[in-house]
């Protein structure tokens, strides 16, 4: 299923220049993963800290842009400039979830928010990550199949802060938004381990 995964290559292109930049002034692919993770935190932090603060949640949008590029540049540093490590695969694996996790969070916090729809969400979300590395273990390769794979959940969470911050109001609709992510997230699980499966040597 399509996956907003599948434009990676093109946004990678266009940010291997300031990847380039970045290796000769001696930045590191981990330096990049862990200060995503540390935004990650801290903007979660700062949504949680004020939940009712409807325009705060604009920064929710640009943060997750800014984060997908440091994903993206993490991965040419290490690919394209030699810095692929086995600590580097860790901290990108453990980096992206609890990244997830402390942006999705604060959504809890929210008035009239189903809090089991988030925690379902967050949980499904984790284990598709865990189904997705699980293919290396069977012998296939990572898994980053959709509908709901990292980015797409990126592009779902930075639509509910664009739509908060923009005065579209609490109410039902993030309930719903919640359930479809969950949703969806079970068909990535599904399609994560079909295709592992498929691609493994028999």
């Amino acid at each position: 299923m399509a996956s907003v995964y599948d434009l990676k290559p093109r946004f990678v292109a266009l940010l291997r220049p300031l990847a380039a930049k970045l290796a000769g002034l001696g930045v590191t692919a981990n330096a990049v993963t862990l200060a995503a993770m540390i935004g990650s935190i801290a903007v979660g932090i700062l949504l949680a800290w004020w939940p009712t603060c409807l325009e705060l949640w604009l920064v929710l949008p640009v943060f997750l842009f800014l984060r997908m590029a440091a994903n993206a540049i993490d991965g040419i540093l290490a690919r394209e400039h030699g810095m692929k490590s086995r600590l580097g695969a860790i901290l990108n694996e453990v980096g992206d979830v609890v990244s997830d996790t402390a942006l999705t969070l604060p959504v809890l916090l929210l008035p009239g928010v189903t809090g089991f729809w988030v925690i379902m969400a967050i949980v499904i979300a984790i284990i598709g990550e865990l189904v997705g590395v699980l293919g290396q273990v069977v012998g296939s390769t990572r898994r980053y199949d959709g509908p709901m794979g990292k980015s797409d959940r990126a592009l779902a969470l930075g639509l509910l802060g664009l739509m908060l911050g923009a005065g579209f109001g609490l109410g039902s609709w993030i309930d719903w938004e919640m359930i479809i992510v969950a949703g969806l997230g079970l068909v990535t699980i599904f399609n994560r381990a079909r295709k592992a499966l498929a691609e493994t040597p028999k």
